[in-house]
């Protein structure tokens, strides 16, 4: 067990010799060693946790994750040993200044958009016999987008700040492409209105956005296990509270993680139930669980099999390299 997901009301996490322990009513539900942890995720306003469980959960690096019912995280418990990585963060910050920010964003677009172009091929090619003019619409969508990378590789400035707006257009204008294919992909399923983010209520949007609510989750805590600070980012611009670089670096992991997981679902007649505009309980936790799936699974990276959920921290750790520079910073495209 790599996370711990905790969904039901009145939940209690605690501790029992070198073990996680939650309780429901009382009785033991779940229990696993720490050693087996990487983080706990809270999805619940009803659960309590103790402070053995806290204080276990820092000692071994555990990161204890707070969830929205909309899958917006609000809090994280890490150990302030984590962000105590000073030389890292002064190249970080010395970067936006320079050409390493614009790489870095150009990188971050790059992933994006290659994956955006892999989930359209991948569920494409089922379409290829049994729908030929969809296939050849998506074909034609995924032509766009790919002028939108060249488009992107053309892109030259001294610094992110020169070039930002022509980054984002590229980006923007690859996104409204990328989701009418989805439309396509899902409408002989299910309504999909397009993307939407904050205050979605319709079921494709709600589960997007719980989804990546998860991925941030597993970004952030990738990145402040590099060394980094999650709020210095490059391509998105600083804002008080806002985790610019969590922003950025997630961009080429959406598609490979969560909209692979949602259209897949979707295809296969997953129910979504709502209720007062969210998620129910039980429709977050069997999707949290594909999710997971999903993050356990394994890519081909760097001319080896590694799970998702590792080739994500090896990335945030070449952005380190990167910036020290000690390597070059490639983006991760899953395959299709």
């Amino acid at each position: 067990m790599e996370e711990l997901l905790v969904t039901n009301y009145g939940s209690f996490l605690g501790k029992t010799s070198e073990r996680a322990v939650v309780k429901e009513n009382g009785k033991v539900v779940l229990e696993t060693p720490f050693r087996d942890l990487r983080q706990i995720t809270i999805n619940t306003n009803g659960a309590t946790l103790s402070t053995d469980l806290i204080k276990e959960c820092m000692r071994h690096g555990i990161a204890i994750n707070f969830l929205s019912a909309t899958g917006k995280p609000y809090a994280k418990l890490i150990t302030p040993e984590m962000t105590g990585t000073v030389l890292t963060r002064r190249e970080q910050l010395r970067a936006y200044d320079d050409g390493r920010g614009l790489t870095l964003a150009k990188c971050f677009v790059e992933g994006k958009l290659r994956n955006q172009v892999n989930v359209l091929k991948y569920f494409a090619k089922y379409r290829k016999g049994a729908d030929r003019p969809a296939y050849e619409e998506i074909c034609r969508i995924i032509g766009r987008i790919e002028e939108g990378i060249r488009e992107l590789a053309e892109i030259r400035g001294e610094k992110i700040d020169d070039v930002r707006g022509q980054v984002m257009s590229v980006e923007g204008r690859a996104g409204n492409y990328y989701w009418e294919g989805i439309k396509i992909l899902t409408g002989d399923r299910i309504v999909f209105p397009g993307r939407e983010h904050r205050g979605a209520s319709d079921p494709v949007n709600s589960l997007l956005n719980y989804g990546y609510g998860m991925l941030y989750q597993q970004v952030e805590s990738a990145l402040i296990l590099a060394g980094l600070d999650p709020f210095g980012g490059f391509l998105h611009v600083d804002r008080s509270g806002k985790e610019s670089l969590v922003y950025d670096f997630v961009e080429e992991f959406r598609q490979p993680v969560v909209d692979r997981v949602v259209v897949a679902l979707i295809n296969k007649g997953f129910l979504i139930k709502l209720e007062d505009g969210s998620l129910t309980v039980e429709t977050r936790r069997q999707f949290a669980e594909k999710v997971n799936e999903r993050l356990e699974s394994q890519e081909r990276y760097q001319g080896r099999r590694h799970k998702l959920r590792t080739i994500i921290q090896i990335q945030a750790r070449r952005v380190v390299t990167f910036l020290r520079g000690e390597s070059k910073y490639k983006s991760f495209v899953g395959g299709w």
